[in-house]
């Protein structure tokens, strides 16, 4: 039975966007945010035990309680009424405002962390002590910096990634993968590193590997490893053989969803609180363009940055050529590891869509999008003659690729960017895409074509 809202107008002028549920679900996630903030400017919160934890129910109880009210009482299915008229979904005064925001606390993260209240040679102040009972609790020291990007990184994934798991229920596919992500990113991620650095082990996160982990071959980070014990020397071998064998191996018969979509934490958090602005993700051929260039230009510029690393290491020697290996390392440091995936990885999520980073940047993305196109078994098949042109999956894909051409040709899928998400199957109100593994046509798959095209002049009338 539907609902009737009394008004002296015909068109009602007051139409309920919010439910009373997502009202209160939205003051107490509020109310949680505000407590970090006032950490800032109030000595008491920011030093405060119990505010913290109070600050961390409250805000994954708003986040939570919102998608709860939003989809659980609304059949399963995709519901993406309204996204280009939301301020917040299509570039608006809140889009900006989130990007600015987002984008200027990165600047503060990676650069003026003394802004957000780090003190190596004292206690921290602002909102840096205020996750310091949390950072006392894993790893028995005060937090740093990086302690509170990982702990809010984590927390948007897991928040986010239950909002993600109720709007996508009717889809098992994107379920698993959702808490594939969020297992990861808890606990290789985040709470491991965290408990070793409390033993006083060598920490790493075991699903990162280069070159995304760009100073994996660092001589800082070797010396760690090789002075590691067995601990050490395992996470050695084991960031090789990722590179070498697990990588390859399980992009070959999963392509690079294995990673992009279901282990990656960059990936996690773009799936997870970038859904929303998936949409945003430009389609047009400069773009593609513009894409190509970038994605390989910033390998290449990491595989010379660690081949000079290494030699480095080897030798000793820093100079070759006219090139310093360590002012090589500096620079990408600071242009592609914090600029670029940080900075405006994130930071343009309300304005350029959730995967700038992997689209454009990635040099992990890179490689495993070389493999897949050329050596790997996945592809999204299509039945073109189901497609009603709809254009769904193209608006939908947070990778800018024109879907819908596919399907209208019945061609498969079979593209480098592609990070295997599912969201354009997931849409598709006509079942008309699937994600597959199959060697069987492995070198002539993107030729075939399933729609039959029969010219005007063969068509009779009987």
């Amino acid at each position: 039975m539907s609902t009737v809202y009394p008004s002296m107008s015909v068109a009602d002028p007051h139409p309920p966007f919010l439910s009373t549920g997502q009202k209160i679900a939205t003051g107490i996630g509020i109310t949680g945010l505000c407590l970090m903030v006032l950490s800032i400017f109030n000595r008491d919160v920011a030093s405060s035990s119990t505010l913290f934890w109070l600050s961390l129910l409250l805000t994954s109880l708003g986040v939570v309680g919102f998608s709860w009210s939003q989809y659980q009482s609304k059949p399963a299915g995709i519901k993406n009424n309204g996204v280009w008229f939301d301020s917040l979904t299509n570039r608006g005064i809140l889009a900006w405002s989130a990007g600015i925001i987002i984008t200027f606390f990165y600047v503060c993260l990676y650069w003026y962390p003394q802004l957000l209240g780090l003190n190596p040679e004292g206690a921290n102040t602002k909102i840096v002590a205020f996750f310091d009972p949390l950072s006392t609790a894993l790893k028995g020291q005060p937090a740093s910096q990086w302690f509170v990007y990982g702990t809010l990184y984590t927390m948007a994934i897991l928040f986010f990634g239950v909002k993600f798991i109720l709007k996508y229920r009717h889809n098992r596919y994107q379920v698993l993968r959702t808490i594939s992500v969020m297992f990861f990113q808890l606990i290789f991620a985040f709470l491991l590193p965290e408990f070793l650095e409390r033993l006083n082990q060598p920490s790493m996160d075991l699903k990162n590997m280069w070159p995304l982990n760009y100073y994996f071959f660092f001589d800082w980070n070797l010396d760690k490893l090789i002075n590691g014990g067995n601990l050490g020397l395992f996470m050695l071998f084991w960031g090789i053989a990722m590179i070498l064998i697990i990588s390859p191996v399980l992009t070959y018969f999963y392509g690079k969803r294995w990673y992009c979509s279901w282990v990656c934490g960059c990936g996690g958090l773009a799936e997870t609180a970038g859904d929303p602005f998936r949409h945003l993700s430009d389609k047009s051929l400069k773009a593609w363009k513009i894409e190509r260039w970038m994605i390989h230009g910033v390998l290449v510029f990491a595989i010379i940055m660690t081949a000079m690393v290494i030699y480095t290491y080897i030798t000793g020697q820093s100079q070759i050529l006219f090139l310093n290996s360590y002012s090589i390392r500096e620079w990408y440091g600071f242009l592609i590891g914090a600029a670029f995936s940080g900075v405006i990885g994130v930071g343009f999520y309300p304005l350029m869509g959730s995967r700038v980073w992997c689209r454009f940047g990635c040099p992990m993305a890179a490689i495993l999008g070389i493999q897949q196109r050329f050596f790997s078994r996945f592809r999204i098949t299509t039945n073109g003659g189901q497609c009603i042109s709809c254009g769904n999956c193209s608006t939908y894909c947070e990778m800018g690729i024109d879907v819908r051409s596919y399907a209208q040709k019945g061609q498969n899928i079979v593209r480098a960017s592609c990070v295997g998400c599912g969201i354009c199957a997931a849409v598709c109100p006509r079942g008309v895409l699937r994600l597959e593994n199959g060697s069987v046509d492995i070198n002539s798959r993107t030729d075939q074509k399933r729609t039959i095209h029969i010219p005007a002049t063969e068509v009779g009338i009987l």
